[in-house]
């Protein structure tokens, strides 16, 4: 392995070549490849992290690219999912590092595949059922979890490490968010780097070995008010169902739900098929709706002014609604039970 691209980490002491050849060896889970995910995944593929597993649900859009670093005009104009994207944008800031890309939604069905040889998990999503999800499988499978939120000029960041720290539950309860996303109260770029340069760092200290100096508090700032405040990680939960209980709910949900709508962006998500061939709907619905189709997706734009994104996978985004039983009458009408 050719160590001169990094040779200036490496001349940081708790690194030297020791740490980079663990980070290597490492690899790592992000889970969203927006905001936080692409600017997370950019610093640990130039950092030399070996695998880099990203998995995104979504596809990239013109209003991404106000803070999504990865992607540019084109990826906008041709519609192209953000896990393919940050693919071949990351391959190319670094052939040394392997980068598995999944299109697809994070859910109880996938989840331990996912996990499966990964040294640390990072949160680039935009919702906490996706997050108590992820919470509880690394806690179940002694795996570090770096959790990194922000909206408006605000951000948050905990790295959450098994046996060693409390867990996402004890310090945010289900039902507890604020309600507040991006698209209702705005985000600004230096946010989303901060969070995600937070999460990076933690997650570094960890691969290096470096575990003496991981923060364990969780970091929330303002960085347009210059607030900033560190709580201590101390004490679990004494009633956390995950980290002292081990029932870990959100993997033991028998039936999740098909519909689920998407953090203030006007969509529901729709899921009950396992698979879709996007030609034939492009055939389908084209009577109906004018009708874009990539290698990746297809899009449906409807008089109603309901848009519809399909993708392989079996998920239909039903853009134009946040309510789930109107995206389910629109579902129903053009793909029907």
């Amino acid at each position: 392995m050719d160590y001169t691209r990094y040779s200036r980490q490496m001349l940081f002491g708790p690194i030297q070549e020791t740490g980079q050849q663990k980070l290597e060896k490492s690899s790592v889970l992000i889970v969203g490849a927006g905001a936080l995910g692409s600017v997370i995944s950019n610093q640990l593929v130039r950092a030399g992290v070996g695998r880099i597993r990203l998995i995104d649900r979504d596809y990239v859009e013109w209003s991404n690219l106000q803070r999504q670093m990865l992607f540019d005009e084109d990826d906008a104009t041709e519609a192209v999912p953000k896990a393919i994207a940050a693919k071949r944008k990351l391959e190319r800031m670094n052939s040394q590092v392997t980068v598995d890309a999944i299109v697809g939604n994070v859910s109880i069905d996938n989840i331990q595949e996912l996990l499966d040889g990964i040294d640390v998990v990072l949160d680039g999503t935009d919702n906490f059922s996706t997050r108590y999800l992820l919470n509880d499988a690394c806690f179940q499978k002694g795996i570090p979890f770096s959790y990194g939120g922000v909206v408006s000029s605000r951000g948050m960041q905990a790295f959450f490490t098994p046996d060693w720290t409390p867990c996402l539950r004890c310090i945010a309860k289900e039902g507890a968010a604020s309600g507040q996303t991006c698209d209702t109260a705005g985000v600004i770029s230096p946010a989303v780097n901060m969070v995600a340069s937070y999460q990076v760092t933690e997650t570094l200290k960890y691969l290096t070995g470096n575990h003496k100096a991981l923060r364990n508090t969780l970091k929330t700032f303002d960085i347009w008010l210059n607030h900033q405040f560190d709580m201590k990680l101390s004490a679990s939960d004494s009633d956390c169902p995950v980290c002292q209980n081990h029932e870990y709910p959100a993997l033991n949900k028998s039936v999740e739900n098909e519909e689920t709508v998407l953090c203030g962006r006007d969509t529901v998500q729709i899921h009950r098929e396992t698979s879709m061939d996007l030609a034939y709907w492009e055939k389908t619905l084209a009577p109906a709706a004018s009708i874009q189709r990539t290698p990746f997706l297809l899009k449906a734009v409807f008089p109603e002014g309901i848009q519809f994104v399909l993708f392989k996978d079996g998920r239909v985004l039903v853009q134009g609604t946040e309510e789930p039983v109107q995206a389910r009458i629109f579902y129903d009408r053009y793909i029907g039970s």
